[in-house]
């Protein structure tokens, strides 16, 4: 008589290491957009660009580590990471067009191609988009894959509309606010499912907020106030590490509960 061997899977107690989504979180995000444009951009002008994308991309690896070995959310942590993202993935939407070529209208659709892959995987895979839902490692490998795809789509839509439609980077923010803030008007009339909301304007945030970034820094001959790129920088940089700071005290932006996963 033989006997069957069962594997089990334990199930262990994971923490959410992903934001409750507040104010705070849209504060910072956009923050983290307009930093990554104007220090993508400083760094790829003022130095060697292999160098600086080859320093672009180990902050990214290093904060990519830093992230998953975290075992909770941790502001600096998780913030850090997203920073770092939004920096080396603005070089590489940029390397796109720069040195391959590619017109930002067709990055732009190859780009909105593969957030919707990855998201198709995600839902086909957990059978939930949720941002609450991130408790295992597989999803969270799911939600920093649509966060870079939303990364990369907005830094070429933001300069599509900016360079190939002519509308410039000004009235390019201005369009990119109306967008991001449609999603919360129409949940208020009920007219909008609350996980697309979310992730409508989370992608939005990217060409809004390095939108406005490139309005402040980029030279006035090419429509913008001429503050210069390593201002507009540091300036989001310490606005980042202001608020970043001040929710690690507060603690106004950390998961309200612990989830299982059974991962």
């Amino acid at each position: 008589m033989s006997t069957a061997r069962v594997s089990t899977r334990r199930v262990r107690p994971l923490v959410s290491k992903v934001p409750e989504i507040t104010v705070w979180f849209w504060v910072v995000k956009l923050f983290t957009t307009a930093m990554g444009e104007a220090t993508s951009d400083f760094l790829v002008l003022h130095m060697n660009k292999f160098a600086a994308v080859f320093l672009g991309a180990a902050a990214f690896a290093v904060s990519f580590w830093l992230q998953f070995r975290a075992k909770r959310y941790v502001p600096y942590i998780y913030w850090t990471f997203v920073t770092m993202v939004a920096v080396f993935g603005t070089m590489v939407a940029d390397a796109i067009h720069i040195v391959l070529g590619v017109p930002y209208w067709a990055s732009t659709t190859a780009f909105a191609l593969l957030l919707a892959a990855v998201f198709i995987t995600w839902y086909r895979t957990e059978r939930t988009l949720d941002i609450h839902s991130i408790v295992t490692r597989r999803r969270e490998l799911f939600y920093w894959a649509a966060v870079l795809a939303t990364f990369a789509m907005g830094t070429a839509c933001g300069d599509m509309t900016a360079t190939t439609l002519h509308l410039g980077y000004l009235a390019s923010g201005i369009l990119f606010i109306a967008l991001f803030g449609a999603p919360f008007l129409l949940k208020r009339w009920g007219g909008m499912n609350e996980i697309f909301a979310f992730w409508f304007s989370y992608v939005m945030t990217r060409p809004l907020g390095a939108s406005f970034a490139d309005w402040l820094g980029v030279e006035k001959a090419y429509g913008g106030l001429g503050l210069g790129r390593g201002l507009v920088a540091l300036a989001t940089t310490a606005c980042i590490v202001a608020l970043v700071a001040y929710l690690t005290i507060t603690s106004k932006d950390q998961p309200n509960q612990p989830l299982v996963s059974n991962l």
